[in-house]
């Protein structure tokens, strides 16, 4: 009978790590492209942002986070995204979902919920800050080493976003950063690996 021989922890990280690099790339293959058919329409962008307080609002939340107002809005996302997707995505497709729907969810009620009447917010940077946090706090959460690592390191390098939570800037939604947060440290403790009955006190 034929014979498969057993992966080896190198190529099983290999495997890890190009799966985490095609999904990221996916994701931001997804926000280009509707950058560039939205080229054609600049007015497609606000129709589905979030717009709050509003019940037709509601169904964008899941729109707005891959829809920006312009290239440069884009590629000041795409940069922090493809870090920390990346790293977030290193545990698997179905995980990364989880915590990607997690805090767009969190991220965009908390935009419907108190962000200015009459503002339409779009953009993936709801998606970076609960990244960020949710790459932070993991480790402490899971008691994993290597997690904790990874988490100093990223606030080490990119802990200057945090000031995006504080309202400094009139056309920056700090209401979807904020939230963001938020969102990522839900999914940490939702996704925490739970103790089991072999594991001491």
């Amino acid at each position: 009978m034929p014979r498969t021989a057993a992966q080896t922890p190198r190529q099983g990280i290999r495997d890890r790590v190009r799966r985490a690099v095609v999904t990221v790339l996916a994701l931001l293959g997804v926000m280009w492209c509707l950058k560039l058919v939205a080229a054609l329409d600049p007015g497609l962008m606000l129709t589905y942002g979030i717009t709050p307080r509003r019940e037709d609002g509601l169904v964008h939340i899941f729109t707005a986070p891959f829809l920006h107002l312009n290239f440069g809005h884009l590629v000041g996302n795409s940069i922090p995204l493809a870090v920390l997707g990346f790293l977030a995505a290193l545990r698997g497709l179905v995980r990364f979902l989880a915590i990607t729907l997690v805090v767009i969810v969190v991220s965009g009620l908390g935009v419907w919920l108190v962000a200015p009447t009459g503002s339409v917010t779009l953009g993936a940077s709801g998606i970076v800050f609960g990244y960020f946090a949710y790459l932070v706090v993991r480790g402490f959460l899971d008691l994993r080493l290597g997690d904790i690592a990874i988490g100093l390191l990223v606030l080490l390098l990119y802990g200057g976003i945090l000031w995006g939570v504080l309202p400094t800037h009139r056309d920056i939604s700090w209401q979807a950063h904020l939230f963001g947060l938020l969102g990522g440290l839900l999914a940490a403790w939702m996704l925490r690996r739970r103790p089991t009955r072999g594991d001491g006190m």
